[in-house]
This record gives structure tokens, sequence and C-alpha cells, in this order.
């Protein structure tokens, strides 16, 4: 079988190694790839959301299956073009993917069904939410509406925090059209849990449960970013959480996406808060998570190709989704300035541990040679029998990943391990 695989970062490049195990794929392209990947696909200077490429490309080279991971092509439609085609994919349509693509359709979806999430208000004009936000609770959440690279969300300590928010949003456009509509919602508490599943529109079967890291610094200090690091699986995701996400959030979620004629297949991500009230859904993602996917793929027991394929075909109910009695531990080596202002062209080199263990974000090649090209770098992961284990692993095996101005957090997995106690 001929693979495409739509995306270039650190996700997807777990997503090709996991691939690759499956003794049926004779060849994996990779549009646009990168250095890293590189190693594992042929990577083709397509970008992902040059939708029109992407499709040719398919037409041309008879691809058999398509994965398209990140969220901007499927927003834009991939799939539906390439379906268009007869080439079939693991990923939603774009009326599916607007889960993600929309916020304020989102919000609006869990308010209609009654799926557990933070109460909110919605405003496109900036006047009428600065009047709110007068006597709105603080602190307070500011959300963009649309994809602004993970970064469209602004917790707000102070009424004049939320207020310059608004205004960052919608007047002076940070996030572009993203913020022409905003939500502002109530600022919930309690551990979060991120939770990858895998559906076909009918069926979910979720993977094993994660912990992001999203703050620069060590001891969660510092700015925003697309995550430094993750844990699997996240200790507060208990039995008993996993059962009600289940019955009032996973399956609630589809049944509402089928009712909007919006059939949901692919990866459904789903951010949770474990709040005193119960789990209560923070966002959804409508697709593999970025770095999750680099702890939850490796945990897999069963083959990824036979389950994207069978969540394609609507077969999920008889396909086996099974995951490791194990934990894993994915840390971040980025470049130092992340996630403002960082220099790159640095030679990237690993060893040959580090090189099987680690998945490559931000590199390209040049003469042969690695050179860093992106705030996050790589992602080396490790799997042992106990998360301590897991963890000290990782750090160890990250030792082997090195390039000038390379910085990583030094306490990923310590929160997990505090819950654990």
């Amino acid at each position: 079988m001929k693979l495409l695989v739509v995306g270039g970062g650190g996700r997807e490049h777990a997503i090709i190694k996991s691939l690759k195990k499956n003794p049926d794929v004779t060849e994996i392209f990779a549009l646009p790839g990168n250095g890293g990947i590189a190693a594992d696909a042929t990577c083709v200077p397509i970008g992902a959301t040059d939708i029109e490429k992407i499709v040719a490309f398919a037409v041309e080279n008879s691809i058999d299956y398509a994965v398209v991971a990140p969220d901007d092509p499927l927003v834009l439609g991939c799939v539906d073009a390439l379906e268009g085609k007869g080439i079939p994919c693991f990923g939603p349509r774009a009326n599916a993917a607007i889960i993600e693509g929309s916020k304020v359709f989102s919000k609006n979806l869990m308010k209609k069904y009654g799926i557990p999430t933070a109460k909110y208000e919605v405003f496109d004009d900036m006047t009428a939410a600065l009047e709110y936000l007068e006597t709105a609770p603080i602190p307070t959440v500011i959300k963009a509406d649309g994809l602004a690279l993970g970064k469209g969300v602004i917790i707000a300590n102070t009424r004049d925090e939320a207020k310059a928010a608004v205004r960052d949003m919608m007047e002076g456009h940070i996030f572009g059209k993203s913020g022409d509509h905003i939500v502002i919602e109530e600022f919930l508490t309690g551990p979060e849990v991120s939770v990858l599943s895998f559906t076909d529109g009918k069926v979910v079967k979720p993977m094993v449960s994660s912990m992001d890291h999203k703050r620069a610094g060590d001891n969660d200090t510092g700015l925003n970013t697309g995550g430094m690091g993750t844990v699997a699986p996240n200790p507060y995701y208990t039995p008993e959480v996993a059962q009600r996400c289940m019955e009032e959030i996973f399956l609630p979620t589809i049944a509402a996406m089928n009712a909007e004629g919006r059939a949901f297949k692919g990866c459904l991500y789903f951010g949770l808060m474990i709040t005193p009230d119960g789990p209560k859904v923070i966002e959804y993602n409508c697709r593999f998570g970025d770095p999750e996917t680099q702890v939850v793929l490796p945990l897999l027991e069963s083959d990824l190709l036979t389950i994207m394929r069978s969540c394609t075909n609507g077969t999920l109910a008889e396909t086996e989704v099974k995951f490791a009695d194990k934990h894993a531990c994915c840390v971040i080596t980025a470049s130092a300035g992340y996630p403002k202002s960082y220099k790159k062209g640095f030679a990237l080199t690993m060893t040959e541990e580090a090189a099987a263990h680690t998945y490559v974000a931000g590199a390209k090649l040049e003469n042969g040679k690695l050179l860093t090209s992106g705030g996050r770098v790589t992602g080396t992961t490790a799997v042992a029998d106990t998360l301590p284990d897991a963890i000290r692993e990782a750090y160890r095996i990250a030792d082997g990943v090195q390039f000038e101005n390379a910085y990583r957090r030094s306490d990923i997995g310590q929160r997990a391990l505090q819950a654990l106690k």
C-alpha cells in the first residue's frame, strides 16, 4: 500500500513511524514532511494547506490511503477533496472539522445537547464584549473563534487583562480573522486531561489518556506553548472518570454531530477538565494532538493503519484497539527563546538510540545535514513499566539530542508523580 500523510511536525513523524510497522505498507509520502521525517518517509515540498496540489499528487501517484493530520487542511476540506477523487482518508470532512474550526460552533453544540462545559457568551461586537466584562466573574477566559495555532486562548486574571485581550483580538487582529468572533467563558478549576479517541461516527474507542505541559518554563511558568512534554496515562483519569466521560461527553458528542448532519470520522480529541462538579469539555480538536500523539502511539499495541481504515469504513466496533499497560514520557527539546524569538539553522545531531526514540518537529535537511528550523525541534519518548522509569529514560535518551541553543524543561511528569502520591 502507498500512503500519504499530510503535515510536517512531530505528530506526523509519530504517525508515520507507527504506520511503518504494518507489513503491507510499501511507501509513505509526507507532504511536506521535514528533515527528520525524511528518514522514515519520502518528503514532498507541497504545503499542508495546498489542497489542490495535494489532491493532484495523490491521484498522480495512485495513493491507496491518506492521513490528513493537521487542523488547517481538515477545516479547509482536504478529506472532502481527496475522497472526491476516490482516495479513502483518515480524518473528518470539513463540515465535521468545524468542531475545532469554530469555538462558537462547538460551544453552541455543547449547550444544545447538554454536554458539560464552562458557561459562556459569544460576541462579534467589541463594545458589547467590553460592556459584559464590567460585571463578568474574574478570572475569565477569552477565546478567538477560529484556528490560531493553538494560541487563541487567553486566561485573564483581572478586568484590565480581559479587556486588553478582547481589544487585541477584535481590534488588533492578533489572531487575524479568527478573532472577529470571540467566546468569553467561565474560568474552570481542576486537573486537565487530554483524551484522543478513534471514531467511525458510531463507536468511540478512546486512546490512553495523557497530561500535557503547556508553559515554557519549569513549574508551569512562562508563556504558553504548543506543549513542552507529555506523560501517559494521566493519573487523574481514573476508571470512574473515564466511565463518566464516555456516558456524558464522548458518546453524546458523536450523537450530537450525527444529529447535526456532521458525522465525525477520524481522531476526535477531547480536552477535559476534572472539575469539582465532574468532567467538563475545555476544547475539542478534530485531529491527533501534538505532542500527545508522541506518548500515546508508542503505547499502541494494535495496528494503527488497520484502526484508521476501520474508522473510514465504519467497522471500528469489530476492530481491536489495544494499548500496553505501561507508562510513556515525551520530552520536547526546543530552541531557547521559544515561543517568542529564537535562532535557527544550527546543526542537529542525535545518537543512534536517540534517533530511534525521537520525533522531529522543526528541522530541515541541507547538504545531507539536519539543521534546526523551528521552535519545538524534537520530542523524545520513552516507554517503561512505571512512570518514574519512563521519565528518567526519556531524559537520559534526550541527552543524545544536541544542537546549539537547545532548551528543555526539567520537570516533565512531576505533576503526574505528585498525583500518584
